[in-house]
């Protein structure tokens, strides 16, 4: 049976509503974050919490541990009896301590704290180089492949520099100056970016002339806002990718020139392999030469796998 509205007054059958503009425009879809996705299909695979849990822990141990230590590389330059000792030796001469576990090294120093003070300062070059190069080579090299006019300028200094191997302008430039972090930083950033640089200018130019990027310069939109609004976004996969083959790259370079003797003073990975090389053949030295090199491989190993498995969750195609 239907019942009987007309005992009901207006007011008591009809209400107003209220319009609004923003009410409207939502969408009841929920909300897609691109991060989030990324994430959920890196954190897929186990390989990768495991590979990301021993980068954070080489990261974090490699900065708090000699914080709390105050590592000091000659408090036993003067006792003979410390010199060149084995994991065994140490520990039972100095005592059941953490820092002696790897043995010490020629002035007496221990391995297992120079390791680490060592991994500090070579992790700080990879972070601050690929942090420069890679905003500098990713935001020039967009520019680069959308702009001919700039294209014209940097594909003649690409042509120029670019033929230059780039171990040779770092020997050069760490011979000039006094061999510093900051040498070295200077060294590895100073035409660093250029091959990035134009690595994204070919990705550019892969996307360059589609119908939103076209739609955009006619609305008279700028080529820098076009290059970061509309294509960079577009190329986060690549540029992680890339992100996760420079890191590495850093530290190689740097253990690279320390072994040959032209890396900078402080005691990072690849002077500590430099100072002990000839520890490598000696019985009973080779912990200090093998520590060191074990360190360095595991970063650059790790970093990369986190890195090139990070650049594939980045990729949109994964997250169907």
């Amino acid at each position: 049976m239907h019942e009987d509205l007309s005992q009901y007054t207006d007011e008591e059958l009809f209400a107003p509503v209220s319009h609004s503009d923003a009410e409207s425009e939502k969408i009841a879809a929920p909300r897609y974050s691109y991060w989030k996705s990324v994430f959920r299909v890196f954190f897929r695979k186990k390989v990768n919490i495991i590979a990301l849990c021993l980068l954070l822990f080489v990261i974090l141990f490699a900065y708090i541990y000699p914080a709390v230590t105050s590592y000091d590389a000659y408090a036993n330059l003067l006792d003979p009896n410390a010199k060149h000792l084995g994991p065994a030796q140490a520990l039972n001469y100095f005592g059941h301590e953490l820092k002696w576990i790897l043995g010490s090294g020629a002035s007496g120093e221990s391995t297992f704290d120079a390791v680490w003070n060592g991994s500090r300062i070579s992790i700080s070059l990879a972070f601050i180089c690929a942090a420069i190069n890679m905003t500098v080579g990713v935001m020039l090299g967009a520019v680069w492949g959308f702009s001919k006019k700039v294209d014209m300028v940097m594909m003649e200094v690409y042509t120029i520099i670019g033929n230059v191997p780039m171990i040779l302008i770092i020997s050069v430039l760490s011979m000039l100056f006094s061999p510093t972090f900051w040498t070295m930083v200077f060294a590895l950033t100073i035409v660093g970016w250029l091959s990035i640089a134009y690595f994204i200018r070919t990705q550019v130019l892969i996307i360059r002339d589609r119908e939103y990027n076209l739609a955009s310069r006619c609305l008279g939109t700028s080529i820098f806002k076009i290059a970061t609004k509309n294509i960079l976004p577009f190329m986060t996969s690549v540029i992680v990718t890339l992100l996760a083959t420079e890191l590495p790259s850093y530290i190689s370079y740097e253990v690279f020139l320390s072994y040959i003797g032209m890396g900078m003073s402080e005691m990072s990975l690849g002077r500590l392999i430099y100072a002990a090389e000839a520890a490598m053949v000696t019985p009973g030295w080779q912990m200090e030469f093998w520590s060191p090199v074990a360190i360095a491989s595991i970063i650059t190993v790790v970093l990369y796998v986190v890195g090139q498995n990070l650049g594939d969750a980045s990729d949109p195609r994964t997250h169907m």
